[in-house]
């Protein structure tokens, strides 16, 4: 086959749309397939992707359907491949999307097998196009009325069957089916069945309101990744696609104003958008704790109907976990109903601005029980900001803000920043991520206003606008700064830091010190040479590599250095 290249691989998909649209296939099939992204065709296989579990599932269920159509469209036999690719998009991907993990699909009917009392729901269509090149099938043995077909292997669900399901997912009593609703049920495909059921069970629990339109623009693709918050966007982002193997707990711990909040939005819009079916609720330790009192104080069995409404949802996300603390009654709510969710395979996802174990300090502090169960899943952390992912931060910021604003016709368009006023930017902001952003905002609108008085933004306008953004952290951190907090920390003199003795302690810490240095100065290796007793670039560079290596084997050693990069920021 000459078709090799991905653009022959999208043209041989559209072509097999095409024809499935012009033989009559069902909207909803029709729908899925859209959710798929041709990738390459190759060796008589086209191979698809779709970040939707689901939609991966129901087209392996069509395949034999949907490969009628390539066969035709290709004028020779072709194959589909079809992968559930965790992060992978319909179109294109967002630029800040991690690595995708490719989850192949089985495309080939398995053979029938008797349906079960209570099946569980598919989603396959019951559509097959019959090819203008070749005589139509034979006649099939007519099907009792009221059978919906499941999938190309030909199983069958009655709407008997089909109400001892729903009835099973709901805890309702199965009604008998009147001829009537069961010929109804003929036509009713079985993805719309499920999308009714899912819809059904939303309607019944109060918790199920998306409140997602305030913050509808935290999502994966607007999340600005580093090194510092990596590895919780990739947690996050496989928690939203259903990853609950290695991830349940995930607990995302920092300090305020890093992220955490983004990601766990992020989490229940990519799960509104792509898999409805599935209730997220969020909820910050505030929205939690009124909940909860206001369920106490009214009369009769109001906690034990919120009790059973938070049992019954699929993930649950709680912000800020901390403001717990000291609401013994609030804890053991949350305690049981985490413990429920655990036990059935839903997923929680806790987010604070400190470790489980640290949870449990002070006369405030959770029981032990409660921190080793909500810290006994996947636990990481988001870090402060260094130099460089704040200089990305900067241009991600005011990049946004100008398109917004050309985009909504805001007075005139916002000029462009500098790099080296980006640079200053990044240099006097703080650690505060919303902080920055809002910097940023005010350097635009403050560049705009130069510009009309016929001039263009100076340095000096942007270390004013610092100033006014942290008043007490506009200078930034120095290495005068890293190395009179090191120091204090590991009881060592200025003269020992910075001197030749190589006692292992005084070298470790010499290391550490100058590590610290890179991560939160905006300075060069020579730089920092310099304030090292005029160590040279090879050996700033071998502390470094000396730090990094040890922090990749030692997690204790890590968190230390994320807790001394905390407590420099906090106190420059």
């Amino acid at each position: 086959m000459e078709l090799s290249l991905e653009s022959d691989a999208e043209a041989l998909w559209q072509d097999s749309l095409d024809l499935l649209t012009g033989e009559g296939a069902p909207a909803a099939l029709l729908a899925m397939l859209q959710k798929c992204t041709p990738v390459q065709l190759e060796d008589g296989v086209l191979h698809v992707e779709t970040p939707m579990r689901m939609v991966a599932k129901s087209v392996a269920k069509n395949a034999a359907v949907i490969e009628a159509c390539l066969e035709q469209a290709a004028f020779e036999p072709v194959r589909l491949d079809v992968q559930f690719r965790q992060g992978a998009a319909v179109a294109a991907a967002p630029a800040t999307a991690a690595p995708a993990r490719a989850v192949p699909v089985q495309a080939t009917p398995t053979p029938s097998a008797p349906a079960p009392a209570v099946p569980e729901p598919a989603a396959a269509m019951p559509f097959s196009p019959t090819r203008k090149s070749e005589p139509a099938p034979e006649p099939q043995a007519e099907r009792p009325r009221g059978h919906v077909l499941m999938g190309a292997a030909g199983s069958v669900m009655t709407p008997e069957e089909l109400r001892r399901w729903d009835a099973a997912v709901s805890g309702a009593p199965a009604a008998p089916a009147s001829p009537a609703e069961a010929y109804a049920w003929d036509e009713e495909s079985e993805a719309q069945a499920h999308e009714r059921l899912a819809r059904e069970r939303r309607e019944k629990n109060p918790l199920a309101n998306e409140e997602v339109a305030a913050d509808s623009k935290l999502t994966f693709d607007r999340f600005v990744m580093g090194d510092e918050n990596e590895f919780a966007y990739n947690a996050a982002l496989q928690v939203a696609n259903g990853n609950k193997d290695s991830y349940n707990p995930l607990f995302i711990y920092g300090k305020s104003g890093l992220g955490k909040t983004h990601l766990l939005r992020a989490i229940q819009n990519y799960i509104v958008t792509n898999d409805p079916s599935r209730i997220c609720v969020y909820r910050d330790a505030s929205q939690f704790i009124n909940e909860y009192v206001g369920a106490m104080r009214e009369a009769g069995s109001a906690a034990d109907a919120l009790r059973r409404n938070y049992e019954d949802i699929d993930v649950l996300i709680i912000d800020d976990v901390q403001g717990l603390a000291g609401k013994a009654g609030t804890i053991t709510f949350f305690f049981n109903i985490f413990n429920t969710l655990k036990s059935n395979g839903k997923q929680v996802v806790i987010a604070a601005d400190r470790t489980p174990a640290e949870l449990g300090m002070g006369k405030d502090g959770f029981d032990e029980r409660v921190t080793s169960r909500i810290g006994g899943g996947f636990t990481v952390s988001v870090q402060v900001p260094s130099y460089e992912l704040k200089l990305r931060l900067i241009g991600t910021f005011c990049d946004r803000m100008r398109e917004d604003s050309a985009r909504e016709h805001v007075g005139e368009p916002l000029p462009e920043i500098p790099e080296h006023l980006q640079g200053l930017m990044a240099e006097r902001a703080g650690t505060n991520i919303r902080t920055i952003e809002g910097f940023c905002q005010k350097c635009l609108i403050t560049a705009a206003m130069c510009r009309k008085q016929g001039r263009e933004l100076t340095e000096d306008d942007v270390r004013t606008i610092a100033k006014e953004s942290w008043p007490e952290n506009a200078r930034g951190v120095t290495i005068e700064n890293v190395q009179k907090y090191v120091e204090k920390v590991y009881d060592v003199s200025h003269e020992d830091l910075v001197g030749p003795k190589r006692v292992k302690e005084i070298m470790m810490t010499r290391h550490v010190a100058i590590w610290l240095c890179r991560e939160l100065c905006n300075r060069t290796l020579a730089d920092i040479g310099k304030k090292f007793g005029g160590r040279s670039h090879a050996t700033i560079k071998h502390s470094i590599h000396t730090v990094e290596e040890l922090a990749k084997d030692d997690k204790v050693f890590f968190d230390q250095l994320q807790r001394m990069k905390e407590g420099i920021t906090s106190e420059a």
